[in-house]
């Protein structure tokens, strides 16, 4: 069975950085976890899901909201079955709970669109205190 497990969130001031984690495991999920693309989403209370980025099969392809670009990294090591997420500056209006998702098999390089993902983790809170 597909799990997706996210870590790294936590409470922290603006300005500060965190490294979001989200491991893959299942037998299958695990070995064919090269072929997925992956994205990372948001959620804020009273929001909807949000995608903040996403990475193509290989990792070659990212593509970010605007919202966060040049401030997130998004990266995948499919030697180690994790994708990351790097969040620089963090402010306040980046506080929500942080999904990682892996793509339907037809979005080679991931996303927009939260509907196209197939798998999701549980999700870690990150919190940004001003």
């Amino acid at each position: 069975q597909a799990q997706l497990v996210e870590s790294g969130g936590g409470l922290v001031q603006a300005g500060e950085s965190l490294r979001l984690s989200c491991a893959a495991s299942g037998r299958t999920f695990s070995t064919y976890f090269s072929t997925y693309a992956m994205g990372w989403f948001r959620q804020a209370p009273g929001k909807e899901r949000e995608l903040v980025a996403r990475i193509s099969y290989s990792g070659g392809v990212t593509s970010y909201a605007d919202s966060v670009k040049g401030r997130f990294t998004i990266s995948k090591d499919n030697a180690k079955n994790m994708v990351y997420l790097q969040i620089n500056t963090l402010k306040p209006e980046d506080t929500a709970v942080y999904y990682c998702a892996a793509a339907r098999a037809r979005y080679s390089t991931g996303s927009d669109n939260a509907a196209d993902y197939v798998y999701w983790g549980q999700g870690t809170q990150v919190t940004v205190s001003s």
